[in-house]
């Protein structure tokens, strides 16, 4: 029988949920402040704090704001369970349980990120040969499995948006099964910084993103699993709750 649990304030009901990692610092001030706003607190970033991104990819900010735009929207985060609507037999009080309940049984580990392009944009990847990269996987699956009874089943436009990428025989199978196409043998973790650029545009954002890292450590701990909420369609996300594989919830 499980233990208890602390109760906590109940979360309000949104449009959509999505289970992310939360990037823990250096990694979340810089990759705030070079998307611009802050899913934790919901607000924009100070422009002083993002003049000298700016500069070091000798663009302005309103140049920059254009091309984070698709990244800004969601926050910054890595993906383990894309945006969903919630199932008619559960409700967010479940969905709050459950996770609570799936970090315990969490154990943390870090990985080596590497920025990178992927599928056009630029985002923090792991490393080629990072020895965490089936620890990683393993917990990416599991948040698929567990949570899936918690998702509406995705609407027709939304597939149609899917496959305007261009999908895989397996990622089409995912895609039906699971209502997104990049999880198990297709999943590739990701940070995503920046929309869909040319080669150009990828060369400054690299330029930028190169020197703010300087002081970034060479590992990123996965320790969390956060529920981002959307509360009505097009609003951007944010940060509803944090859960910490050492049971601690912000």
């Amino acid at each position: 029988m499980d233990a208890p649990l602390q109760p906590l304030p109940a979360l309000p009901n949104a449009w959509r949920y999505a289970l992310y990692l939360l990037p823990p610092e250096p990694w979340y001030t810089l990759g705030t402040r070079w998307l611009g706003r802050c899913a934790l607190h919901g607000g924009p970033i100070d422009t002083d704090a993002r003049q000298p991104l700016a500069r070091d990819a000798q663009i302005d900010l309103t140049t920059l704001d254009r091309w984070t735009a698709d990244p800004r929207h969601y926050g910054l985060h890595a993906t383990f369970k894309p945006p969903f609507r919630l199932a008619e037999t559960r409700t967010v009080d479940d969905l709050d349980t459950a996770l609570r309940r799936f970090a315990l049984e969490q154990t943390p580990f870090t990985i080596e990120p590497a920025l990178q392009t992927l599928r056009g944009f630029l985002a923090w990847r792991l490393r080629h040969g990072d020895p965490a990269r089936d620890a990683l996987h393993q917990f990416a699956d599991a948040c698929v499995r567990e949570f899936d009874t918690f998702r509406a089943p995705a609407p027709p436009t939304e597939l149609a948006r899917r496959r305007q990428a261009g999908l895989s025989d397996a990622q089409e199978r995912h895609l039906q099964r699971w209502g997104y196409p990049y999880v198990f043998d297709t999943f590739t973790f990701h940070i995503t910084l920046t929309g869909r650029l040319g080669h150009t545009e990828q060369l400054a954002c690299y330029r930028a993103l190169e020197a703010g890292s300087v002081m970034l450590p060479p590992t990123m701990s996965i320790d969390n699993i956060a529920l981002f909420t959307q509360p009505e369609p097009e609003a951007p996300f944010t940060v509803a709750r944090v859960y910490r594989f050492d049971g601690s919830v912000e």
